[in-house]
This record gives structure tokens, sequence and C-alpha cells, in this order.
């Protein structure tokens, strides 16, 4: 491994993406510098790191900074070539003021640009979503590509996805006025499981974990994209060194699609008595809509009953030279981590 004199910044390096990204950051050779809410968690994400297969984490470094502060981000800008901005509020369940996922989403997002233009970093790499690609119709016969942009504006939009959608434009719009020689790519990953590196982990691999405890008894018919968090994080790095893909945006996920029966087929074939609680029974859709009436998650799951989206990854494969994971090995992979980290009850 030849180590490299240019240092990247990873924005949020405790959460689950900004974890693996700093694995593969080091593993190639980069100083690391990542930021934390708080002094407490550099231990946690070494700890983190190690569980990632690092065993020389003496090109990592920490400042602490918050989204919604300008204290630190000067700082942690200092010396850095690249940025790769994972830091993002994921929420568990829907705030009862949208505003609490907006604002922290757009103006983090911002505070990170105008952070970066100052230091004259060469490239910002930012985790955007599907959410703010694929939530407004299109023919069923068509798939989503980069092209497509979810609306904001659209009645009904969850939280989450109405942060997404407009912190990325915020994040466009900046870069489309005067801002020197600044450059952006966006990384745009359907749902992210793959193998936890500790207990703290994001909602999306809940799921699995709820499956794993006999607490789903039946599976809804939903289905969305995987995206593994090690593909995701080699995106980012990918797009942070090829000098033919700034303005651009790429979908990350896997060649097909999983409902939430298919997840549970896969846990249970690939990890035998361990998955003996996983359910394969499947939820009526009528019941569903009759508990959107009462349940607040069950009222923002409605609309998706019963629908599959095509979802290109082409755009990722050709320019990038992704190969994404299986999709079935990334729910396993997902399961068995959650077992190893003793997160099972």
């Amino acid at each position: 491994m030849e180590i490299s004199k240019e240092t990247v910044l990873v924005t949020g390096g405790s959460g689950f993406l900004g974890a693996h990204t700093i694995v593969q950051l080091l593993e190639a050779g980069y100083h690391v510098r990542t930021t934390v809410r708080s002094p407490q968690r550099e231990d946690d994400v070494r700890a983190l790191i190690r569980a990632g297969g690092t065993t020389d984490d003496s090109r990592l470094s920490f400042v602490v900074a918050d989204l919604m502060k300008d204290n630190g981000w000067q700082q942690a800008m200092e010396g850095v070539s690249y940025v790769l901005h994972t830091a993002s509020p994921f929420p568990g369940q829907q705030p009862e003021d949208e505003n609490e996922l907006i604002l922290p989403a757009r103006d983090g997002t911002l505070r990170v640009l105008h952070a970066a233009e100052k230091a004259a970093v060469k490239r910002v790499v930012m985790t955007s979503s599907f959410a703010a690609v694929g939530y407004s119709p299109k023919p069923a016969n068509e798939p989503y590509t980069e092209e497509d942009w979810t609306n904001p504006d659209q009645p009904g939009l969850p939280a989450y996805i109405k942060s997404k959608t407009i912190a990325e434009r915020a994040a466009w719009d900046f870069i489309k006025k005067d801002h020197g020689k600044l450059e952006l790519s966006v990384i745009n990953p359907t749902g992210i499981f793959g193998p936890t590196l500790g207990k703290d982990f994001s909602s999306s691999l809940q799921i699995i974990q709820t499956m794993l405890e006999g607490k789903m008894p039946a599976v809804p018919d939903l289905s969305f994209g995987v995206a593994d968090v090690r593909d995701v994080a080699d995106a980012h790095i990918r797009a942070m060194t090829n000098p033919n893909v700034a303005g651009e945006r790429f979908i990350v996920t896997s060649d097909k699609m999983m409902s939430f029966y298919d997840m549970a087929v896969a846990l249970k074939k690939g990890l035998g008595e361990k998955a003996t609680k996983v359910s394969t029974k499947r939820l009526p859709n009528w019941l569903v809509k009759v508990g959107s009436l009462f349940n607040t998650r069950f009222k923002q799951l409605a609309p998706q009953v019963g629908k599959r989206k095509l979802i290109s990854n082409e755009k990722a494969r050709r320019v990038l030279g992704l190969k994404p994971h299986d999709s079935a090995e990334t729910i396993v992979a997902t399961g068995q981590s959650l077992i190893d980290h003793n997160v099972i009850q």
C-alpha cells in the first residue's frame, strides 16, 4: 500500500456509512480526518474501524463539529483535498415537525460546502439518497435514472424523503453559483444494508433485526432497492478520484429490488437455524391500508404497497466501474453481523 500525502475529510465518522468509508480510505493509503459531535465518540470510531479490519489507525484524526453549528468546520477543512459528506440525519420514526429533518440536512450541507470552498478543497462528494430521485410518479416500465428528481412539494411526501431532496437541490444550487473551483459529485444510494461494524447502526438495519427477533409476524408487500454499504463507500471514493465525474450524480443499488418476503427467504436460506424466528407469512395489502388510518408508520407505507420500481445502476457501473454486491448476499451479511455483535435478542 502506497501512503498518500492527501487528506480526506469524512463527515459523520461514527455513522454506519462513515465508518465503512474511513476503513476503505485507510486501506487505500489516505490520511483521514473525520468529524464527530463529541470528543467521547473518538474511541467509538476507532473501535468501529478496527472491527472493519483496520489494524493501523495512525493516519486517522478527529475534529469536533456539528452540522447545525459553524464551530469546528474551518479546522476540519485545513489541508484537506477532498470531502466525503456522509453525515445526515436518518430517523427511526418521522418527526412531528418535518423541519427537524429538513433544516439539519439542508443547512448542514451548505455549511460543509461553504467551509470546503473557503479551504480550497478540490471536490466534495455528497451522500444524498434515491429518495431524491425516485418518489415522484413515472411510467411503470421506465427505470428511474440520475435524470429523475423527486418533487419535494408532492402531497404526502414523508419528511425524510423531502429532506434529502431539498438538501441535494441546495447543494447543486450552491455549486451553480460562482464558487471558484470547488467541484461536487453526489451519490444516491437506495436503502443501505450490509455488515454493521458495531451495535450502533442505521435505521435500515432495524428491519433485519426485527425479522431475526421474530417481531415481524408477517411481511408486507413492500419492495425497495438494496445498496451494500461497502459499495456505497466504494462509490464515494471512486467519485472522489475520477476526474470526469464533477457535476454528476450516481444511483448505487444492487441489480434487483427486494421485497420484505425476499429478505425473509434470503435470511432463512443464508443463516439457517439462526433465522428460525424469521417469518415468511405475507401481510395482506388491505390490512396495511386499514392500518394506515390509525398508525403513522402504516400511513407512510400504504402508498408503496404492491409497487415494484425499476431502478437503473447502469451509470455507476459504466462510469465509476462499480460492481455491486448481490442483494441477497448483502441481506445475509447484515443479519450475520447483527448476530456477531450480539444485537439480536
